[in-house]
């Protein structure tokens, strides 16, 4: 079979976007400076409009969300400190273990509903300080959270977790990768998913079409000391304006849009719920993210790799195939990925004849 328009349809991610010409344009006609020494303009123009978006005091330019997340556990975190989080969260499982290797903090994993921890649990997983313990420290949330399915946590479920750390003078950091889609298909502005939290981090390139770039957020205490960090790591940065004007672009003209992956996400799954063999919950598609059970069907690897000979390209997990939405993908790619799909699940479910006495 031959793709739209003899393409290659790429739902791996939301990271697989290219930059659009308005960014392409901007890159070439930034204003640029020694970022290093906090003279590129540029930069210093994307930090004051994220702090703004996020309704924080400071924000710090980064070269990646692994990074950003990296930084902020240096920034709040002293080595053999407690973080408090869910089991799936991307921290734990597509960061090479830096949390460990790196920040030297110590993981407890508090129980969950969709990837979200529950306040109670985390209430009951804080134990007082001691010198045999590790010493509680922070507590992580994930916005929207991927393992989960790009579930939502909303105003009220950030201020009860909230609440438990504060009472248990905890801080708390939101990886915000998806931040901005949550805050889409909640219709509420970011600092309504924010109020209390000490650090947040969004991704310019999840969804935004961004290259490359994250921003870290938070007071200017932190934010300063988030930058030495950033140095430790080998994240400073000199002319990074050809970095910061992608992410004018994207804040200004792409955030918006984020609604259009959203609801052809649920089109998309909706489409996949009724194949034979797929299991999949439309409920459960809150943004752009689909997660598909294959596991009547095959392997997760070899339903992917069936679909990429029929031109598109997905990701896998346990038992599940993603398939993710973004600036990339119009109406026509996904019903074009959603008949693959139907044709590979047809001939996977298939009884072989092979070993049959003749």
């Amino acid at each position: 079979m031959t793709p739209v328009g003899s393409r290659v349809i790429n739902l791996r991610s939301d990271t697989q976007t290219l930059p659009t010409p308005a960014m392409r344009v901007a890159m070439a006609r930034a204003e640029l400076g020694d970022d290093t020494y906090r003279e590129d303009p540029t930069v210093r123009e994307l930090e004051a409009l994220v702090a703004e978006r996020l309704g924080m005091e400071a924000a710090l330019l980064l070269l990646s969300g692994t990074m950003a997340n990296l930084v902020a556990l240096l920034t709040h975190c002293r080595r053999s400190d407690e973080i408090f989080l869910d089991a799936r969260a991307h921290l734990l499982l597509n960061e090479a273990g830096g949390l460990g290797g790196v920040a030297g903090v110590v993981p407890t994993v508090v129980a969950s509903n969709r990837g979200h921890v529950l306040p109670d649990a985390l209430e009951g997983a804080i134990r007082s300080e001691r010198v045999q313990q590790p010493r509680p420290r922070l507590v992580w949330i994930e916005n929207t959270h991927n393992r989960a399915g790009g579930t939502v946590l909303d105003g009220a479920g950030v201020a009860a977790i909230v609440a438990v750390a504060q009472r248990q003078r905890l801080l708390v950091h939101v990886d915000g990768a998806r931040l901005f889609n949550a805050a889409r298909a909640l219709r509420v502005e970011p600092p309504t998913l924010l109020d209390g939290v000490d650090s947040v981090y969004v991704d310019l390139t999840k969804g935004l079409a961004c290259p490359l770039g994250a921003l870290l957020a938070g007071s200017t205490t932190f934010v300063e000391e988030a930058r030495r960090n950033r140095q430790l790591v080998g994240g400073g940065m000199r002319q990074a304006g050809v970095i910061a004007a992608c992410g004018l672009v994207a804040l200004r003209e792409l955030v918006e849009r984020l609604d259009d992956d959203h609801a052809r996400a649920r089109r998309l799954a909706e489409r996949l719920a009724e194949i034979e063999g797929i299991e999949l919950d439309v409920a459960d598609v809150e943004t752009n993210l689909v997660f598909v059970g294959v596991g009547q069907l095959a392997a997760p690897e070899t339903v992917a790799a069936a679909l990429a000979e029929e031109g598109v390209l997905v990701s896998t997990a346990p038992g599940e195939i993603r398939l993710v939405t973004h600036l990339g993908i119009d109406d026509e790619a996904a019903a074009f990925a959603a008949d693959a799909c139907a044709r590979v699940a047809q001939r996977l479910r298939r009884p072989s004849s092979a070993g049959v006495a003749a």
